[in-house]
């Protein structure tokens, strides 16, 4: 095909494997990153790509693939087959004026049974090595997956736009301008394909290949999740799963326990597995005091040709100091840096069944109890409607929080129907008796702009004691509101910050906010789901309905 021979002659001019070491240093000498005082380095994007472009993502609507994506959900933009050609053919065009190219060789997946390989070609050396960081070694035994027979291939141009006149009538305009971006990330689940162009940030490179996983693992019995997992002393499992910013990094980065992975990982009939390498961190006032194992795998100093953890978008000194606290241009700092940076993570990535899933939210109109026990039906709704409050820089254009309800945490990234997530989820759930948590990581005391943020070492404290069985003897009371259920007591942990309505100076305005936010649940429910025919048992979980 005339899609292989383009590919043939930019491999035939690429570097095909470079090692870490030479990609870090032609970074830095084509200054595409600065160093900071630490060794690590440091980029800064355009504006137009300081976060995700969920308005610039699409999935190729192929015959082959049609009927099972939720073409409903506002994240399933449809491509057609043509325009993704046309957009292919451009992107190796563009690709073959380029004075230098790279290809990367890496795989997603931890289990061989299901890892994919991945061809990364891209003219910057810096995403080259971000693949390197994210992305995993070809497994031993990759021959044997279900995989095998064809590679994914990505093309990634980040500093090119495209021709708008080209692609009018063909992508979506902006709904505010009217006009084309120039940025388009695509993806062909059943040609195993896709093209970043124009975005340089480093999070659509990710964000693509995760959501091709989520695609083509369900069928295959195996449960995607937007999370990340971590085991105890004793080998216990944890799946953190949330939506970014609720603290999935944070949590699971634990001295205590070993940390899998922080974002994305597969739910099999054996156990789980991380399908990264490393790690991309929210940098946003990031403290050694309160995230030492973060702030040790980005700040630990180290020859630069050694450290190559990469700091996008975070505001950088002249004499290369970070202040993670500047937020002039993006609250969506981010860092990613390989797995074997924090101290206590198993680059095997692989572990057995988890002893409990935790459904992380961060609600900032400051209401949710910072813990709750779920019931399984309770698990399945809150699994089911995602929410949390998305936070500012997450996406381009959202400034201040507002709630937010995504499909299992990760609707950007679930392209198939819902019913096959929340049936494979109940699944694992009853075979294996894990236990379910809510955890809010969000306000306190009032709502966003009057409550404060809860303290991530409380929120550490409460976690713990889910885990290590502390709350197996202690009452519960259930939320008559949300439909929860709330610890009395955790030690460590004040009794009224168990109790969002006793942190708040005003009981009234309590109310108020609870009830609002509960009206929001039942609003989006009978939207979303009204029609999908979820289970009775389930949808009486919903706050604010009868």
């Amino acid at each position: 095909m005339e899609r292989d021979r383009g590919l043939e002659r930019l491999f035939s001019r690429a570097r095909v494997n470079p090692s870490r070491r030479e990609l870090i240093a032609e970074a830095i000498a084509r200054r595409e990153a600065l160093v900071s005082a630490s060794g690590a380095l440091a980029t800064w994007t355009p504006p137009e790509s300081t976060g995700r472009r969920p308005g610039d993502t699409y999935i190729v609507d192929r015959p082959e693939i049609h009927d099972a994506v939720d073409w409903s959900s506002p994240y399933c933009l449809p491509m057609s087959a043509e325009t993704f050609e046309l957009l292919w053919a451009d992107a190796l065009a563009v690709l073959g004026t380029k004075g230098r190219l790279y290809v990367t060789e890496r795989a997603l997946g931890a289990d061989p049974a299901y890892a994919l390989r991945v061809q990364t070609v891209t003219d910057r050396a810096l995403t080259a090595l971000f693949t390197d960081n994210m992305f995993r070694p070809l497994p031993e035994g990759i021959e044997r997956s279900a995989f095998a027979d064809r590679p994914f291939t990505l093309l990634a141009l980040p500093y090119d736009k495209l021709d708008r006149g080209k692609y009018a009538g063909r992508l979506r305009p902006d709904p505010k301008t009217g006009a084309l971006s120039g940025i388009a990330v695509a993806m062909d689940f059943a040609g195993r394909r896709g093209v970043v162009y124009g975005s340089a940030y480093l999070g659509s490179v990710k964000k693509l290949m995760f959501t091709v996983m989520n695609f083509l693992l369900p069928p295959l019995g195996v449960l995607p999740l937007h999370g990340a997992a971590s085991v105890g002393p004793e080998g216990d499992v944890a799946l953190y799963l949330g939506l970014s910013g609720t603290g999935k990094t944070s949590l699971s980065s634990d001295p205590e326990r070993t940390l899998l992975g922080d974002d994305e990982h597969g739910w099999t009939s054996e156990g789980i597995f991380n399908f990264e390498w490393g790690c991309y961190a929210k940098m946003i006032d990031l403290h050694p005091d309160k995230e030492p194992d973060i702030y040790g795998a980005v700040m630990h100093e180290a020859d630069p040709l050694e450290h190559g953890a990469i700091v996008e978008n975070a505001m950088i000194y002249p004499d290369g100091r970070f202040d993670f606290s500047d937020r002039r241009l993006t609250e969506n700092s981010r860092a990613s840096y390989p797995l074997s940076f924090i101290r206590n993570a198993d680059p095997r990535g692989r572990a057995g069944h988890p002893r409990a899933l935790l459904l992380l939210t961060a609600d900032a109109n400051g209401v949710l109890p910072p813990i709750a026990r779920l019931e399984p039906d309770q698990a399945k709704f809150w699994f089911l409607m995602g929410y949390t409050s998305k936070l500012a820089g997450t996406e381009t254009g959202v400034a201040e929080p507002g709630s937010t309800f995504s499909r299992f945490f990760g609707a950007p990234f679930m392209a198939r129907l819902p019913q096959v997530y929340v049936d494979l989820l109940g699944e694992y759930l009853g075979r294996h008796r894990t236990e379910a948590w809510l955890v809010n990581t969000g306000w306190s005391g009032g709502a966003y702009g009057e409550g404060k943020r809860i303290d991530i070492r409380l929120t550490r404290r409460m976690v713990r004691a889910a885990l290590s069985g502390e709350l197996s003897g202690v009452d519960f009371t259930l939320d008559p509101r949300f439909r929860v259920w709330v610890p009395d007591r955790c030690p460590g942990v004040p009794s009224e910050v168990l109790h969002p309505g006793r942190t708040w100076r005003d009981p009234a305005a309590y109310e108020r906010q609870a009830d609002a936010l509960a009206e929001e649940f039942s609003r989006e429910f009978s939207r979303a789901f009204g029609k999908l025919g979820i289970s009775p048992s389930v949808a009486a979980q919903c706050p604010g309905r009868r």
